[in-house]
């Protein structure tokens, strides 16, 4: 049996977590570096929870400077089987407005500077993200946002911009009209694809703080306006957390949409050929398919 144990990546304005019992902050150490912050573990309504503030504690990291890698390992080691993702994003589309949050199920990675998998020479993966996200979790979060008030769209498609400067407003009618992206952000990606390579099962809340630099009658993106937004989203989205978690208590389902079975025939180099100390760093994340 494997009881469930939701991990909370917070985003921009999602620096802490209301209600969560027997609560201590947690040092863990993972071979791919040191990650954004200690972990906040305790449990919240009975289930077991994790939450880490992706950018640390006091807003230190920048989108590319986060250390990807180690926050998915750091989440796999002390036993989260669930990542709800939380981040502020700007809006493609009009219905999708300020205050709004969107449930995302796909992704465009634009992002250029990170390291974007456990796996490299010695040890080579492929691992399917046709799917990048659990339909499981969204359904989940969907049914808490109705719960709780929250003006929400289910389905959308974000577009992983590099950063840390806002789109032109070129770049943002390319995403818009052309690619058909609905929301865009900064730190979803290489995430997702990290915690699909975990086997961890991945849902994003984007939480919409402005229209990006397309609109007419927004004009560019101010950072002075996004922070007022993203204070109000900050407690819908405690709010949001607070109504989901309580239904995750008890054992841990396979899940349907295989997220927990990613790796079955994903790693490709033949056991005598693997790399000893790469397979040593990847304990946590595939020791399930490379200890058996």
């Amino acid at each position: 049996m494997t009881e469930t144990m939701i991990g909370v990546i917070g985003g921009s304005g999602v620096y802490e977590i209301d209600g969560l019992e027997n609560a201590e902050w947690v040092e863990v150490g993972t071979p791919w570096g040191e990650p954004s912050d200690a972990i906040l573990r305790g449990t919240l309504d009975g289930v077991p929870m994790a939450f880490l503030p992706r950018h640390g504690r006091g807003h230190v990291q920048t989108p590319t400077s986060i250390n990807y890698r180690a926050n998915i390992d750091a989440l796999k080691r002390i036993g989260v089987t669930d990542v709800i993702s939380v981040s502020a994003c700007g809006s493609f589309r009009e219905a999708m407005a300020p205050g709004h949050f969107v449930i995302v199920d796909q992704f465009i990675d634009r992002t250029f500077a990170r390291e974007k998998s456990f796996f490299g020479p010695g040890c080579v993966g492929h691992v399917s993200v046709a799917h990048p996200t659990c339909s499981r979790l969204g359904d989940a979060l969907e049914a808490a946002c109705g719960s709780v008030g929250i003006t929400t769209h289910r389905g959308g498609t974000y577009l992983a911009m590099e950063g840390p400067q806002f789109s032109s407003l070129a770049e943002s009618k390319l995403y818009r009209e052309v690619w058909g992206c609905d929301v865009i952000g900064m730190t979803n990606m290489p995430e997702a694809k990290l915690a699909r390579e975990a086997e961890l099962c991945y849902a994003t809340v984007a939480m919409v703080t402005d229209y990006d630099s397309w609109h007419p009658d927004h004009g560019a993106v101010d950072i002075t306006s996004i922070i007022k937004v993203m204070t109000g989203n900050g407690a819908k989205a405690r709010a949001l957390l607070a109504e989901a978690v309580p239904g995750f208590a008890g054992e841990r389902a396979v899940c349907d949409h295989g997220c927990d079975h990613a790796l079955e025939y994903a790693i490709i180099t033949a056991p005598e050929a693997r790399d000893e100390a790469l397979v040593n760093r990847l304990d946590a994340v595939a020791g399930r398919v490379l200890q058996s």
